[in-house]
C-alpha cells in the first residue's frame, strides 16, 4: 500500500513537473532551441536567377558564421536552412510552406524576387512570422505598411525615379523606352518609371516585354528599336537584360541601357563581357570594394572567412547586411526570443549603425535604407560610382 502510494505521488510529482513546463514550452517559438536559432530561405538557386540567390545566401551565411564563430548570438548559433524555388512563385509557395511546418523556421529571410515574395509573405505574415530583407524593391512590401515585412533596401520606385532624373537632368533626355519581365517585378519597375515620367509630363516612347525565366527578347529589341529611344530602362534578370543589350547593340540600337539593382550587377557584366561599357546599374548598397566602409571590409572578411573563393558583390553585401541586422536585433532582444519580440525590438529601437551604415525604421515605415548609388560598367567588366551620368 505504502509502494502504491508512494508511486501515485511520484507519478503526481511527474506530472506536476511537465505542467509546470508547459507554458515554457507553450512561449517558445519554432526555430528557437536552446543552442541555435534556425531561419529559412526560399530563393533562386538554379536557372536564369541563380546569381541572385546564391549572392543572396552567401552574404546572410557569412554574417551568420561571423557570429557564429563569436558564440552565437546570447549563446545561440544561427543556423540558415535554404530551398531552391527557381524563381517561381509556386515553389516558392511549397519552399514556405516546407519551412514553417517541416523545418520550423523562426523567420524568413532573403527571399529573392518579386513574384516569389508575393506568393511567399502572405504565408509569412498570416502566421506572424518575420519576413526579413527579400531582395526586391517592390511596392506592396512597403506600402501599405506591413509589420512582419522587414525591408533592408530602397524601393524600385527610388532606384527608377533617380534613374528617370540623371537622364533628363544630366543628359536631358526626353525618349525613354522600358524593357521589363512580364509579371509582378517587371510591372512594379514599369510603376516606378511611369511614376517618375509623370512627375515631369513625360511618356514612356515604347514597351518590351520577355517571360520570366526565358532570353525571348528578340520582339522586345525589335519593337523598342522602332523608336530610336534615347535611353532603354530595363526590370529584369541578368541574362535575359543581357541578351536585349546584346542584340540591341547588334541591330543599331544608340541608347544608353539603365538597369535597376535585382538585375544582378556582376553576373550581367560577366554576361556582357565586352558589349558591357556604358551599361547603368542604380544599387542599393555601397561599394563591396570600398573598404573605406567598415561594413564593408567586415563584409569581406567575414566572406572571405566563409569561402576562400568568394568575390565580394554587391548583392551577397546586401545578404551580409540583412544579416548583420538580423544579429543586431536578437543581440539586443537577450535570451527570450519569440517572433513578437522580434518585432517589437526592431520597432523599439529604429536606428541601427552597421559599421558606418545606417538603417531606420519608423511608424509605418518599413524600410531601412534608401540610397541609391549609380555605377557605370567599365570596358574590364568593373564597376565605377558616378554622381552623374555623361554621354
Amino acid at each position: 500500500m505504502h509502494t502504491s502510494l508512494s508511486r501515485i505521488a511520484l507519478a503526481w510529482t511527474s506530472v506536476t513537473a511537465l505542467a509546470g513546463l508547459v507554458p515554457f514550452l507553450a512561449r517558445a517559438d519554432p526555430g528557437v532551441f536552446e543552442d541555435r536559432i534556425v531561419f529559412g530561405q526560399s530563393a533562386a538557386f538554379e536557372g536564369p536567377a541563380a546569381a541572385l540567390g546564391v549572392g543572396m545566401r552567401q552574404g546572410i551565411l557569412a554574417a551568420f558564421a561571423e557570429a557564429n564563430a563569436k558564440g552565437g548570438v546570447n549563446g545561440r548559433e544561427l543556423e540558415l536552412i535554404s530551398h531552391d524555388d527557381g524563381y517561381e512563385p509556386n515553389k516558392a509557395i511549397d519552399n514556405t510552406q516546407r519551412l514553417l511546418q517541416e523545418d520550423e523556421a523562426f523567420a524568413l529571410i532573403g527571399e529573392v524576387g518579386t513574384p516569389t515574395s508575393k506568393a511567399a509573405q502572405p504565408i509569412a505574415s498570416d502566421a506572424g512570422v518575420p519576413f526579413i530583407g527579400p531582395f526586391t524593391g517592390a511596392e506592396f512590401l512597403r506600402s501599405p505598411y506591413k509589420r512582419t515585412v522587414i525591408n533592408v533596401r530602397a524601393s524600385y520606385y527610388q532606384e527608377t525615379e533617380a534613374m528617370v532624373e540623371r537622364l533628363v537632368k544630366d543628359l536631358g533626355v526626353s525618349r525613354i523606352a522600358i524593357l521589363y519581365q512580364d509579371d509582378s517585378y517587371g510591372r512594379a519597375g514599369l510603376a516606378g518609371v511611369t511614376k517618375a515620367l509623370d512627375k515631369r509630363n513625360m511618356a514612356l516612347v515604347a514597351e518590351g516585354t520577355y517571360k520570366r525565366n526565358t532570353t525571348a527578347v528578340k520582339r522586345a529589341v525589335l519593337s523598342i528599336r522602332k523608336v530610336d529611344p534615347e535611353a532603354v530602362i530595363m526590370i529584369g534578370a541578368y541574362e535575359p537584360c543581357a541578351e536585349f543589350i546584346k542584340v540591341a547593340k547588334k541591330v543599331g540600337v544608340q541608347a544608353i541601357f539603365l538597369n535597376v539593382s535585382f538585375v544582378g550587377s556582376k553576373a550581367l557584366a560577366k554576361e556582357l563581357g565586352e558589349t558591357g561599357q556604358g551599361v547603368v546599374v542604380t544599387q542599393v548598397v555601397p561599394f563591396p570594394e570600398d573598404t573605406t566602409i567598415p561594413l564593408v571590409a567586415s563584409y569581406q572578411k567575414a566572406l572571405k572567412a566563409l569561402s576562400s573563393d568568394a568575390e565580394p558583390g554587391f548583392v551577397s553585401l546586401e545578404g551580409y547586411t540583412v544579416g548583420r541586422l538580423v544579429v543586431a536585433v536578437l543581440g539586443e532582444l537577450g535570451e527570450t526570443v519569440t517572433r513578437e519580440g522580434f518585432l517589437d525590438k526592431l520597432a523599439e529601437i529604429g536606428t541601427f549603425d552597421l559599421d558606418g551604415v545606417t538603417l531606420t525604421y519608423g511608424v509605418d515605415d518599413n524600410q531601412g535604407m534608401d540610397q541609391v548609388f549609380l555605377t557605370v560598367i567599365q570596358s574590364d567588366g568593373s564597376f565605377k560610382a558616378v554622381e552623374r551620368l555623361e554621354n
